[in-house]
């Protein structure tokens, strides 16, 4: 068929049976991606030891699904389980069979994590391009973006060429894991409202504080990612150096320049961390965080 990006929908080998060349078209407006992944730029700005998030009960809140979230009250992540194949960042078919293992083993863990919050929750769309196409949430690839989430139609959406470029051609599993880990992390905070309680309260007030409540969403998809990166890596065997790894690409991913919406290098490396040392969603409440730690 040859029309637009690979479209996966489902899990395990049925996902991967199911992908073919189809082109997304269906667009609505005002829908805006909840992430697009941004190509690394310069060298990490590295966190101070030691340093780590403060949970703060008193601080602001735009909402209480953001601040009170059964997400926060499940307990930890648990260790998860699961095994990835041999990634050859030069072989878009072997990219793409990584990252469904590892959107697979994410359906899973959160899916169980979902189910002891008693909370409803149904696995992404996944949806990774080849060439350029339309989302509900607009065109892709968007400049700069390797990767994003589209709450629209709960799309999981990933430049399978791209993410590889956008990561210097990197041949560490643990850059891609991540980078996915974080995409999800947005399915997650959507499947528990997070993400329309952010939409709302986000929406009419001045630049500003837009620009903060976003980076507050951006960090604590950061921290979710690492939740699960820290439940997963003694099986996916990162190990110290993956850990190191995958900070350093968060730093390079990191507000420069103009744009000031996803948090600074230090707080980047900071709350991913956080994630993976606590493997506690309660861990990752940017919400109530200190405005310091979401610069």
């Amino acid at each position: 068929m040859g029309l637009g990006v690979s479209l996966s929908l489902g899990t395990g080998l049925a996902a991967v049976a199911l992908t073919g060349f189809l082109a997304i078209s269906a667009m609505m407006p005002g829908a805006d991606p909840a992430w697009s992944h941004p190509v690394p730029r310069g060298e990490p700005v590295i966190a101070q030891d030691g340093r780590e998030p403060v949970e703060t009960p008193d601080g602001g809140s735009p909402g209480s699904m953001l601040t009170d979230s059964p997400l926060y009250r499940a307990g930890e992540l648990g260790q998860v389980t699961c095994e990835a194949p041999e990634l050859d960042e030069e072989d878009p078919e072997s990219v793409e069979a990584f990252v469904h293992a590892i959107a697979d083993c994410l359906d899973r863990a959160w899916g169980v994590y979902f189910d002891a919050a008693g909370m409803e929750f149904t696995s992404p769309n996944r949806v990774y391009w080849h060439t350029a196409g339309n989302s509900p949430c607009g065109a892709f690839p968007m400049e700069g973006a390797a990767a994003f989430y589209c709450q629209a139609n709960q799309g999981l959406y990933l430049g399978v060429e791209d993410i590889v470029e956008a990561s210097g051609g990197s041949d560490r599993p643990e850059a891609y894991t991540f980078l996915i880990s974080h995409e999800y992390g947005h399915h997650v905070q959507g499947q528990s409202r997070i993400l329309a309680e952010f939409h709302s309260a986000r929406a009419g007030v001045p630049r500003t504080e837009a620009d903060e409540l976003t980076r507050r969403n951006e960090l604590q998809a950061n921290c979710l990612g690492g939740v699960f990166v820290g439940a997963a890596e003694e099986h996916l065997g990162f190990g110290p150096s993956g850990r190191e790894n995958i900070l350093d690409d968060v730093g390079r991913r990191s507000d420069r320049g103009l744009g000031h919406t996803h948090g600074t290098a230090e707080n980047g490396r900071l709350w991913t961390a956080h994630g993976m040392d606590r493997v506690d969603p309660a861990a990752c409440n940017t919400w109530d965080a200190p405005e310091d730690l979401v610069r």
